[in-house]
């Protein structure tokens, strides 16, 4: 064919919406009719040419290689490509007679001249976005290294302008963070994740629910917790934007992720699902239902005679329960005890902040001594980045400590988790079953199974507050038969007297009002004894047991 094909070219999709392609066409087109060539038709694209793999360019290549047209009109030669390989397929379709133009230069192509000067500005254009790229990539690792996030901002926060922080988007940021919270528990895979998220309002740009592939993108991206990760180089930054969930969430949500590829479905929801262990292989029980009863069984082989009904659990479960419901004026002894002790401790917190300031200067320090190892040659780069990473994220961890540890003692929060047990009873009473499980899973692990017997393990300091709460009942019987057969009833004619004596009466009233008080008395040191084993146990991690 005698025709040309006419090719524009614009690097954006913003450049195709201005002057740009129509002011290609009219130069194009005012040197085809000087020329006296024919366009039998035109290519367009909105993509870059410092990268090869363009649609269009590919589609023009594969017509001119197969005869449709004898040559083409491009506008400039940095419009046609901006990458050596291209060039190179350039370079072949002018070798086997494609007749090439440039409507801006005024080159010959079949010259040795002309071939040269169409190589020298090739080879200027790939230099120029070789420059480009590097100019471009410093600036965004000095935006990294400021704590700057320099890409459009993640699902969940605003973009507020170059040189400034990321913002919380006050309606996406709080769905974004309810797909962590959701997620952690364990009770969502990805597919019922997304779903769920949509029907809150967590959508798409396209308004449907998000794919599988963003949500698991979204899951994993450290930005949420205060931390930029680069793909391209694997490099991490600490950031100076407002984290939107706390680190354990998130390391939490990566476990899960790494040990479950795909959501569980989740057929019948019975009450005691996944928590009920077999205390001989360790394996949770599976529920069933049978002749209008619901059982759980162990189906190993080696553990034949596992099986507890849900009735029995249940049962298990509320006696649990009802031992942290003390009685009001016990409650109230133990609040004034726990609340004296978290008064009279004035220097844990300064020495709480002593501990995390040195902490920090260490981390800092490490960081330091980590980069100079890396110029001095001593470790490579890869073991720096990944050093480097968890470095930050200790660092992360730290300063969220320092910020909310003014808020946080250790007897406070023993006194808000009593305040948890003493209400237990009653939410799990009220409540329905998915509220039950939660109120199972804050007071305690996983139900133990042996045979047909079951043991209920609780957190701290609820299994201390149960074992008390036994003890102190025992012991009011026997204070109560013990005072009452040696100081009120020594022998059966007093008895008789003192009911017809009304002098003897009033003494009775005296003795007996000695045993509550005396009964009182025992529970208050039992309740002291009670504090001072948990003030044992505070070296331990407890709020995580808990």
């Amino acid at each position: 064919m005698n025709g040309y094909i006419a090719y524009i070219r614009v690097s954006t999709v913003k450049q195709g919406q201005g002057v740009s392609p129509q002011e290609q066409r009219s130069a194009i087109a005012t040197y085809a009719a000087r020329e006296g060539l024919s366009i039998i038709d035109w290519y367009e694209e909105k993509k870059t040419a410092a990268k090869p793999g363009r649609a269009a360019f590919n589609r023009l290549v594969a017509d001119l290689t197969g005869g449709r047209a004898a040559g083409v009109i491009v506008h400039k030669i940095d419009r046609s490509m901006r990458n050596l390989h291209d060039w190179a397929l350039i370079g072949e379709l002018i070798d086997s007679g494609v007749d090439v133009r440039f409507a801006h230069e005024n080159l010959d192509l079949t010259t040795r001249g002309g071939r040269l000067a169409a190589d020298i500005q090739a080879v200027v254009a790939a230099d120029f976005i070789r420059n480009l790229r590097d100019e471009v990539h410093k600036g965004q690792d000095g935006r990294l290294k400021q704590g700057l996030y320099p890409w459009k901002a993640p699902r969940g926060y605003l973009d507020r302008g170059k040189a400034r922080a990321k913002e919380i988007d006050p309606v996406l940021g709080p769905l974004v963070r309810q797909a962590f919270e959701l997620y952690a528990t364990g009770n969502y895979g990805l597919h019922a994740l997304r779903l769920e998220m949509a029907t809150r309002g967590l959508r798409s740009e396209r308004g449907g629910p998000l794919g599988l592939n963003a949500i698991s993108l979204l899951l994993r991206n450290p930005f949420y917790t205060g931390l930029i990760r680069v793909r391209r180089t694997g490099k991490t930054y600490p950031g100076i934007h407002e984290p939107l969930i706390r680190r354990a969430v998130f390391d939490r949500v990566q476990a899960i992720l790494s040990g479950r590829l795909y959501p569980r479905t989740e057929i019948h929801r019975y009450l005691f699902r996944r928590l009920i262990k077999c205390s001989r292989c360790g394996r949770s029980l599976t529920g069933e239902r049978q002749k209008g009863h619901v059982y759980y069984r162990c189906h190993d082989l080696g553990c034949n005679g596992v099986s507890v009904r849900e009735k029995d659990a249940d049962l298990c479960v509320r006696q649990a329960l009802a031992a942290l419901a003390i009685p009001n004026e016990d409650q109230g002894d133990l609040v004034d005890m726990i609340r004296q002790l978290d008064a009279a401790d004035t220097e844990t917190e300064a020495s709480r902040g002593e501990r995390i300031a040195r902490d920090l200067a260490l981390v800092t320090e490490r960081l330091a001594r980590l980069t100079d190892a890396l110029i001095d040659g001593l470790i490579d780069k890869a073991a720096y980045e990944s050093r480097r990473a968890a470095l930050l994220a200790r660092q992360i961890e730290l300063q969220q400590q320092a910020e909310v540890g003014q808020d946080s003692t250790f007897w406070k929060d023993v006194l808000k988790m009593f305040e948890l047990g003493f209400v237990a009873y009653l939410g799990y009473e009220c409540g329905n079953n998915d509220e039950r499980r939660e109120v199972l899973k804050s007071a305690g692990s996983n139900l133990i199974a042996d045979g047909k017997k079951l043991v209920f393990p609780m957190f701290f300091p609820f299994e201390e507050l149960r074992e008390w709460s036994h003890s102190s009942r025992c012991a009011e019987h026997q204070g109560a038969v013990r005072t009452t057969t040696r100081d009120v009833l020594p022998n059966r004619g007093k008895v008789r007297k003192a009911t017809r004596d009304k002098s003897s009466i009033r003494v009775g009233a005296e003795h007996q009002g000695a045993v509550r008080t005396t009964t009182r008395d025992k529970r208050r040191v039992k309740l002291h004894n009670l504090i001072r084993n948990i003030g044992a146990r505070r070296g331990c991690d407890h709020r995580e047991a808990a």
